[in-house]
């Protein structure tokens, strides 16, 4: 099965994420020649949980390519105030738009729009689950400053559980050869085992670490990421992890001189405001990259008929997810579809175990 939907990178070989790189490196070196490849096209931007930088990176990208945009940044300014369903949502807005870009904080969010919308449909970030968009931006930036995407140690520090721009990137990255992975966190913040078992499943080599400055010493890139305010259940459990690691000059001296360093942003108080001056800090930089990596994802979606994402195969289960953070809780008329992987049955919109 094939779709135009780009939910998660995962869906994506290497050989497709790199033509969206070599689009978006095209889009640079001449954005002339594509202020008027959208003439006529709409697109739609759902948010239902805050954003600056994806929102108005797509809204930018959109209009830099001559279309133009439609769409709310706060639910409670639409009918979902009212109680819309995001089936009737999505239903009735894929008729006025060619594509959509929807964020969620519900995890399985995109994936349940997906089954509703009759054009392409971006996932910009659906709770803690994933970030695909962002992860793109990160590759993009890699490419054009690394020169490469493969045979890189690449630390990622902070909150490694609910980071879905981590969860995306690592899974990404997986699939191009050597790359290694340095994961630092906290205990009680290390990734999901399902990202330890891709990382196992791609042959990369990986080490977990509890300190930022043991790790930096030989890294090419560092991934930094804020500690999520919005992902705890208390101001208590917040505030025991905010501090744990903040990159610092002290901590960046022990660094190469050519590892870079890049923040899905924005940034609370993790990297210290002297650090932005240095050459290797690219996290400014990083978010113009996003731009036209967002450029060229809508250019593919919407003209390249050959660019086409697979859909992995679903069935339906006789159990629903338990996962409380899915959105399968939420929207109660969604199917119970789910894959299997390793002998396990899995929910296709959170991807957690269903038992």
């Amino acid at each position: 099965m094939t779709n135009k939907n780009l939910i998660d990178l995962e869906a994506m070989g290497v050989e497709q994420i790199d033509k969206i790189v070599r689009k978006a490196r095209k889009i640079m070196q001449s954005p002339a020649d594509y202020r008027h490849a959208c003439d006529g096209k709409i697109l739609a931007t759902l948010f239902y949980e805050p954003s600056t930088r994806t929102q108005m990176s797509f809204q930018t990208a959109m209009l830099k390519l001559g279309g133009r945009t439609i769409g709310f940044d706060n639910p409670m300014n639409s009918s979902v105030s009212k109680g819309e369903s995001l089936k009737d949502t999505i239903s009735v807005i894929s008729g006025y738009a060619d594509i959509i870009a929807i964020r969620h904080p519900v995890e399985g969010t995109a994936m349940a729009a997906s089954l509703y919308s009759s054009v392409p449909l971006i996932n910009c970030g659906d709770g803690g689950h994933l970030h695909p968009t962002q992860t793109l931006t990160d590759i993009v930036t890699l490419s054009c400053e690394k020169g490469r995407l493969d045979h890189m140690k690449i630390g990622v520090c902070g909150d490694l559980l609910n980071g879905r721009t981590v969860h995306s990137l690592i899974k990404t990255l997986a699939k191009y050869e050597g790359n290694s992975f340095v994961l630092i966190s906290t205990k009680e913040l290390s990734v999901p085992l399902y990202i330890i078992d891709i990382l196992e499943k791609n042959g990369c080599t990986y080490e977990i670490s509890h300190s930022l400055s043991d790790a930096i010493v030989d890294l090419d890139m560092l991934y930094m990421t804020r500690i999520q305010r919005e992902r705890f259940k208390s101001p208590e459990e917040y505030e025991a992890q905010k501090n744990v690691f903040v990159l610092d000059r002290e901590k960046l001296d022990r660094a190469r001189d050519d590892m870079i360093i890049l923040h899905p942003l924005p940034r609370v108080n993790e990297i210290t405001v002297d650090i932005d001056d240095d050459p290797r800090a690219l996290y400014f930089k990083q978010a113009q990259y996003g731009m036209f990596g967002r450029m060229a994802l809508i250019l593919l979606l919407l003209q390249d008929e050959d660019f086409i994402i697979s859909s992995r195969e679903t069935e339906l289960s006789v159990h629903r997810c338990n996962n409380p953070k899915c959105v399968t809780q939420s929207e109660a008329y969604l199917p119970n579809l789910s894959y299997k992987k390793l002998g396990m049955q899995m929910c296709d919109f959170c991807d957690k175990r269903i038992d």
